[in-house]
Formats: C-alpha cells, structure tokens, sequence
C-alpha cells in the first residue's frame, strides 16, 4: 500500500504540473479549469508524500463509501427497472458484490489494500491501453480533418 501512496502522490503531482502547463498555453477561455485541476493534483500529490498512512486510510475510505453507495443504486434502480428490463437479477447482484466489497474494505483494512491494489493494476493497465489507442486513432486524424467527426466539422465552420 506504500508503494501504491507514492505512485499515486507522484502520478498526481505529474498529472497536476502537466495540466497546469496545458492550462496556461492555452489560449481557451477555460483555461483556468485546466490549471485548478492542476492545483488540486499537485496538491493531492504533496499530501500523498507527506501524509501517507493517512492518505492510505482515506483512500481505502473512499473507494469503500463509492463501492456501498454505488452498489445501494445499482440495487435501487434494478428493483426499479425489474418491469422494463430482463435478467434484472445480474444488476441486483453486481449491486450486491458492490456494497460487500466496500463493507469488507472497512471491516478489513490490511486485506483490503491488498485487493485495491490489484485491482487499481488492473485498471491501470486497461485503461493505459484504452488511452494509447486513443491517441493513435487521434493522430491518424490530426492531418485529415475531411474525417472528423461530423461535430467537429461544425464548430470549426461556426
């Protein structure tokens, strides 16, 4: 879980300059939207760094509050929907393992780490693969602009 702080104080310090750094070439009118995120970021980082047994507990907190809390609506909303949608069980039961597992994060700090830590790998990794390819489809059209999307089209013509 230490290790997973600092990646995550270092990772948001990182993220935090680079926004800052967007933020204040760009010639936007929400620009500062960009350079606040930066702050907060660079921010969380130093608190990560500084706090980390702290930052650890809060963490864990929060992804248990977000795990109850989503898994009571997913719950909710099956129950709600039972009428108009089949199978409303599976969304009951993701709902399920949703409040379980944030039950078990509070219940069980140490074990629970253990867990977010894979399962922040696991996201880590996905969600870096999603982004790569992202990039790739955006830089096969950053020299065609007859294929982008037909939105984009309007605003640069408006």
């Amino acid at each position: 879980m230490a290790v997973l702080v600092i990646l995550f104080g270092a990772y948001a310090i990182v993220d935090g300059l680079l926004a800052v750094y967007v933020g204040l070439r760009s010639g936007d009118n929400q620009r500062w939207t960009l350079v606040l995120e930066g702050i907060v970021g660079i921010a969380a980082g130093l608190v990560a760094f500084f706090w980390p047994a702290l930052t650890a507990l809060a963490l864990l907190l929060v992804i248990a509050a977000w795990a109850i809390l989503t898994g009571i609506v997913e719950i909710v909303m099956a129950l709600r929907l039972r009428r108009l949608i089949k199978n409303e069980w599976a969304m009951i039961l993701s709902g399920a393992l949703s409040v379980i597992f944030g039950v078990l994060l509070v219940a069980q700090p140490g074990a629970g780490a253990l867990a977010v830590v894979w399962l922040i790998g696991t996201y880590a990794v996905i969600f870096g693969v999603a982004i790569l390819a992202l990039a790739w489809h955006l830089r096969e059209l950053q020299g065609a602009p007859d294929q982008a999307p037909a939105g984009a089209r309007q605003t640069r013509a408006a």
